[in-house]
């Protein structure tokens, strides 16, 4: 049977309710292990307990070191795939960082639950079950870092939480999932076309996520240039705008030689300098902004700091962002 490596990091797939307060709380074992003996009918599986965190709770550390340590126990054994339990409030992030990095053959998927183990409609072995099935099946290889959820297979460049509840939180808005699980089988019907790989080993850089608003002012901005950043990610209105206000202090940051990034609070749709007035998406790009097509602010933020940890100079961060 195929060897499939299970890897917990925390968050509600690990944690039961205590239904006296009606809160959620970390488990002291993780109440999904007792059910290996199921999957095992499937597959030899082996569990690894990495961290026991609330996913609020990983940073990219986290994600740098869950990622060596997948590189590590891969390097060990011969695993067909492996799976990631984790939060689902940083899971999209956690997944893309996993994505950028690793360079590993084996299928990796990442899942969780929104509902905690002793709830009623609890979804977490449900879904385990179905990233067990999708990390074994020979398909899934060179796909990328996929998410699969309630029945469905997401790119993890693409998927996002979509709800605070539904277990139907992870959707691809642009572009849909690559594909579903039936009961019988796996099945993908979208191919992924190429990945991308950045070669960094550090995390160190300090890089804001700012949300485009009505109103926004100058002394905002100002408040955000004090800070000791190494590049800044903005999720603008509709196409890449932004109120005029905020342009002259975003030029004096670019012309500081930190990289200023945009990206759409929408969505759908992508960014593109279309409209000239101050502002928008053409004086924005003019004054040297770069605009990153397709990805949400969390991962255009994740693929920057990627980038400039691996010492990538600007135009050819510029040109990979844009691409």
């Amino acid at each position: 049977m195929e060897k499939i490596l299970i890897i917990h990091t925390g968050g509600t797939i690990s944690m039961t309710e205590n239904q006296s307060l009606g809160i959620v709380v970390p488990s002291d074992s993780h109440p999904l292990s007792e059910n290996l003996a199921y999957l095992k009918q499937t597959a030899s599986i082996e569990e690894d307990h990495l961290f026991d965190l609330p996913s609020p709770h990983v940073t990219p550390t986290h994600m740098l070191k869950l990622a060596k340590h997948i590189e590590m126990k891969l390097k060990e054994k011969p695993y067909q795939g492996v799976v990631v339990t984790h939060g689902t409030d940083t899971l999209e992030e956690t997944a893309y960082f996993l994505d950028l990095y690793l360079t590993v053959d084996a299928a990796v998927v990442i899942t969780g639950a929104m509902r905690s183990s002793n709830e009623v409609g609890a979804d977490g072995l449900y879904n385990l079950i179905g990233a067990v099935r999708v990390a074994k099946d020979p398909e899934s290889m060179n796909k990328g870092v996929l998410v699969v959820m309630n029945d469905e297979i997401h790119s993890s460049a693409y998927c996002i939480k979509t709800s605070s509840s539904s277990v139907a939180t992870f959707q691809s808005p642009q572009f849909g999932p690559i594909g579903i699980l039936t009961k019988q089988e796996v099945y993908f019907y979208h191919k992924w076309i190429e990945r991308e790989k950045i070669h960094f080993q550090t995390v160190t850089k300090c890089i804001p996520l700012i949300k485009a608003f009505a109103g926004m002012d100058q002394a905002f901005m100002r408040a955000i240039q004090t800070l000791p950043i190494d590049g800044l990610v903005i999720e603008g209105f509709g196409q890449g705008n932004l109120p005029p206000e905020t342009v002259a202090v975003i030029e004096e940051i670019v012309a500081e030689g930190i990289i200023v990034v945009m990206v759409s609070r929408s969505f759908k749709g992508v960014v593109q300098p279309t409209y000239a007035y101050p502002g928008g998406g053409k004086d924005l790009k003019d004054k040297g902004v770069i605009f990153v097509k397709r990805l949400s602010g969390p991962k255009a933020r994740l693929k920057l700091l990627a980038l400039l940890e691996a010492g990538y100079h600007r135009a050819r961060i510029e040109a990979i962002l844009e691409k």
